[in-house]
């Protein structure tokens, strides 16, 4: 008989996770939800539900189920502006190499999520306040190449129709090869030439 004292091995405290850590556990089981039920199925409730806490704490850490597509978003963001500058740097020096930096990178990325950001930004895209969220940091991206390309411009200059035009042909391409409509190689290659002749232009 075990002494009043002993305290079985499965009622151990578990390791209490960190703000930062719990935010990543969540979001990556709300990236996970959106690969398997689409966006869906993405509540605060049912991510509770999946990854093993209450509501209350989903709702302390994103507030909303718009605040919660919106860091989705952010992630998938901030890792595109990682994993683009990292390839710049270890890239050659002409344009064209430059080029297929930004075009492998974006590519890649949106890969990445599979068919997930798609119906993440389409989500975003339903509420102004997110559209606005969305539209900054497409902003962002838009001043990364202006800053990356502008020394290989003959002008000095990038036009902003230009690098627009750049990012439409970017989100088009990458979500063609997420469809299977065209091969990842494919949407580098015609990328990265689109970028060489939008430089090229100014």
């Amino acid at each position: 008989m075990s002494s009043p004292s002993s305290v079985p091995a499965d009622a151990a405290p578990r390791r209490r996770l960190s703000r930062a850590d719990r935010v990543q556990q969540l979001l990556d089981q709300a990236w996970r939800l959106v690969r398997e039920e689409g966006t869906e199925a993405l509540t605060l409730g049912r991510l509770a539900e999946q990854a093993g806490v209450t509501k209350p704490v989903v709702y302390d850490h994103f507030g909303s189920r718009a605040g919660l597509l919106a860091a989705l978003y952010r992630q998938f963001d901030q890792r595109q502006a990682a994993v683009m500058e990292a390839a710049w740097a270890a890239s050659g020096p002409t344009l064209q190499d430059k080029a297929e930096v930004i075009a492998q990178s974006y590519v890649a990325c949106v890969q990445t999520q599979g068919r997930e950001i798609p119906g993440v930004m389409a989500a975003l895209a339903g509420t102004p306040e997110l559209a606005r969220l969305k539209r900054a940091y497409e902003t962002v991206f838009i001043e990364q190449c202006r800053r990356l390309l502008v020394p290989f411009a003959p002008s000095g200059a990038l036009s902003a129709a230009g690098l627009w035009g750049m990012l439409g042909a970017a989100e088009g391409l990458a979500y063609a090869t997420v469809n299977g409509d065209v091969t990842a190689e494919q949407a580098q290659q015609e990328l990265a030439a689109a970028i060489v002749a939008m430089v090229a232009r100014s």
